[in-house]
């Protein structure tokens, strides 16, 4: 039984990841509110990642940073405050858990960090300036970290397409959204939280041991397909 660290697991796709984990890991939770499970392998830290000194642990095989944003609004509506925000809770956060738990990640077993990017980084779409930036910043850091820490630990970072989540809530909140969003993607569907969940166990397990360095986009044929 491993240990893993997942911050920003009480919703969505981290709650996923922590639920999924739970089945066969230890898991230490690390979010402001708990998540809305109890498991006897699961330990919660009350804590805002960009504002709060990270609580100690001593033993952990992975990391995974779930926290992000989806900020849409036209470039001219955009204040830079809200790019700075959106960086800081998706990139600096990131590096914040990474310098924090390195050393005690690289002594694990078959070490692994994940973090999360967004097809948005590769599709130009409007309004999404913002958190393309920054999950563009993810990805680098995703890279440049593989090649550092290569024969150390494992790296790699996911980038969803929308996911049914309550960060989506406003892309999915009714039924004609819903569609549109469901006839934009070549598969003719979008993500689940669980599906997300299902990537990152394999990003953290020994069948993924020859992968870093490496954006695995989960995007239902948008960014891939032109059909």
């Amino acid at each position: 039984m491993k240990t893993y660290i997942v911050i920003g697991g009480s919703r969505g796709i981290g709650k996923a990841i922590v639920e999924t984990l739970l089945k066969n890991h230890k898991v230490v939770n690390i979010s402001r509110t708990p998540p809305e499970i109890s498991h006897e392998n699961l330990t919660h830290y009350a804590c805002d990642v960009l504002k709060d000194e990270l609580p100690d642990v001593t033993e952990a095989d992975g990391l995974v940073y779930c926290p992000g944003s989806i900020n849409l609004k036209p470039i001219g509506r955009f204040s830079l405050e809200e790019f700075r925000e959106d960086y800081e809770i998706n990139v600096i956060g990131a590096v914040k858990a990474i310098q924090n738990y390195l050393n005690v990640i690289k002594n694990g077993e078959n070490p692994s960090i994940v973090l999360f990017s967004t097809v948005a980084a590769k599709l130009g779409m409007p309004f999404h300036a913002s958190v393309a930036a920054a999950k563009s910043g993810v990805e680098g850091l995703v890279k440049s970290l593989g090649a550092e820490l290569a024969t150390t630990l494992r790296i790699n970072a996911i980038a969803p397409t929308v996911t049914n989540t309550d960060l989506a809530a406003k892309l999915l909140r009714n039924d004609k959204m819903i569609e549109n969003i469901t006839e934009r993607h070549p598969m003719k569907k979008f993500l689940q939280p669980e599906d997300v969940a299902g990537m990152a166990e394999f990003l953290l397990s020994e069948k993924s041991n020859s992968i870093s360095g490496q954006i695995f986009e989960m995007d239902c044929g948008i960014v891939t397909f032109k059909i």
